[in-house]
């Protein structure tokens, strides 16, 4: 088959879509197939194909809602000129999906899309695009949902869109073949005897860092030495390429003096609206303490940048910078040490099989990877109800499931007390860790590698419908 993916962003950029994304279209060029990737331009991608998968680049931003600017119409026309056989679309609320609503009657290869969560189904912003969503996804031939029941997929059945499938995410069959290295507590200082929690995910202030931190800070170990491996890289920032006249391609012609002005003014306008509206927000979400909070963090984080942190009180230290303030407070009890590290993904791999259990306490998620790379490594996991964490939690058998309450705009809410309070009652039962991660791994070896949710993308590119996954609930309800 001649296959074209199209994701807003690829390799080398970092992100669950980009693994995703790169994940199939390498394991579907090495069954023979061809595969193409239509991206955005980046400044640091200097080559035109990554393992047998050509990169076709588009210098274009922005979404429907926000506004989308750049080779628009370049791009249209190369999606209603491809002459292959199927093209697959992943994620709403992103140019390489919004940009082909006007012409998607004109694509005559077959149609697939992957919804990935509906992130802004709730903002009042996108109403409108979420109004008008039901009529443009009829025009797909194939709907790809990764849980059974999350806010993208109730929306497909409140809107009665029948053509669709539950196909769970993986972890990297090759990755997670590799043995347990026993020099990696030596490498990083961990005692052996001591239990180790991991968790992973970007520094973007939502992945659950800060509560994770204060949870292993509110944990009673005793005389129990425990280690805490806090994993996080920078927030993704991509150096996108806007295409402009000289790089001989359509660009946005150079404003003049006036235009230059009312486009000043016009962007401090949205700026005093959009601060106006997010603290609208905060009031109604978080009361005044919130505002309070917000406030100290403000200010707390000017006196850090001038070096009088210390000088700080209590409250406004831990809102300047609540990771470092619970990492320092774990720090100082007996017993605990906290490692704030970014390592490479080899080494990480390392880290999810030597910890004893993986803690997960994420504010906003759809499908997290990282349950199933921990699945992989055979390490069980403790989590909040993020995304589809529950069902992850089922389906591979190795995750226990924390409570905690979802705010009016879908974000969850760890209780750090109660979430360390599990995290005690596991580090106290050997025979349970020991059971979940064997279960884990055994289920990811039959149903959850890459190759085998290859098995399933490669059928419903082909018009067919893949098997059931393990025991997630088989709903493939029809393909056109």
């Amino acid at each position: 088959m001649r296959i074209l993916f199209c994701c807003e962003f690829y390799f080398p950029s970092v992100g669950g879509v980009q693994e995703v994304m790169r994940q199939l279209a390498e394991r579907l060029v090495q069954r023979g197939h061809q595969v193409t990737v239509a991206t955005t331009r980046l400044a640091e991608r200097n080559f035109t194909s990554h393992n047998g998968v050509e990169i076709v680049e588009f210098g274009v931003t922005g979404n429907a809602v926000r506004g989308m600017h750049g080779e628009l119409d370049r791009y249209r026309d190369y999606v209603k000129a491809f002459d292959g056989d199927a093209i697959m679309i992943k994620a709403a609320q992103q140019w390489t999906f919004d940009a082909l609503w006007p012409v998607l009657d004109q694509v005559r290869a077959r149609k697939v899309f992957i919804p990935c969560g509906f992130s802004g189904l709730y903002e009042p912003t996108y109403a409108s695009y979420f109004e008008s969503l039901p009529d443009v996804l009829r025009k797909f031939d194939h709907l790809i949902f990764y849980a059974e029941r999350y806010r993208d997929i109730d929306f497909a059945r409140e809107h009665r869109l029948e053509h669709r499938s539950i196909l769970p995410n993986g972890a990297c069959e090759v990755e997670f073949s590799a043995k347990r290295d026993p020099e990696f507590r030596r490498r990083h200082n961990i005692p052996e005897d001591s239990f180790v929690f991991l968790t992973v995910g970007s520094m973007t202030g939502v992945k659950g860092h800060k509560e994770i931190a204060e949870a292993f800070a509110r944990l009673r170990n005793g005389r129990r030495h425990v280690t805490l491996i806090l994993n996080g890289n920078p927030p993704p920032a991509p150096a996108v390429v806007i295409a402009s006249p000289a790089d001989g391609a359509p660009g946005a012609p150079v404003p003049g003096p006036v235009a230059k002005a009312f486009r000043f003014l016009g962007g401090r306008v949205r700026r005093v609206a959009g601060l106006g509206w997010r603290s609208f927000g905060v009031i109604r979400r978080e009361g005044l303490a919130g505002v309070k909070s917000r406030v100290y963090a403000l200010a707390a984080a000017q006196l850090a940048a001038g070096g009088y942190m210390r000088w700080l009180p209590h409250e406004m230290r831990k809102a300047a910078d609540p990771i470092r303030y619970w990492v320092e407070r774990a720090s100082r009890q007996p017993n605990k040490q906290v490692l704030k590290v970014n390592l490479g993904r080899q080494e990480l791999v390392q880290a999810y099989m030597n910890a004893d259990l993986f803690v997960f306490a994420s504010n906003i998620e759809y499908s997290p990877l990282v349950l199933f790379e921990t699945a992989a490594a055979g390490t069980p996991f403790l989590s909040v109800p993020v995304g589809n964490a529950d069902e992850i939690a089922r389906w591979t058998g190795g995750g226990v499931i924390c409570p905690a309450p979802k705010d009016d705009r879908g974000y969850t809410r760890a209780n750090a007390a109660q979430f360390g309070t599990q995290m005690k009652r596991l580090m106290d039962a050997p025979a349970d860790i020991e059971a979940l991660g064997r279960t884990a791994r055994e289920r990811w070896e039959q149903d959850f590698t890459w190759s085998r949710i290859a098995d399933r993308y490669e059928a419903i590119l082909r018009g067919a419908m893949p098997e059931p996954v393990g025991e997630t609930h088989a709903e493939s309800t029809g393909s056109r």
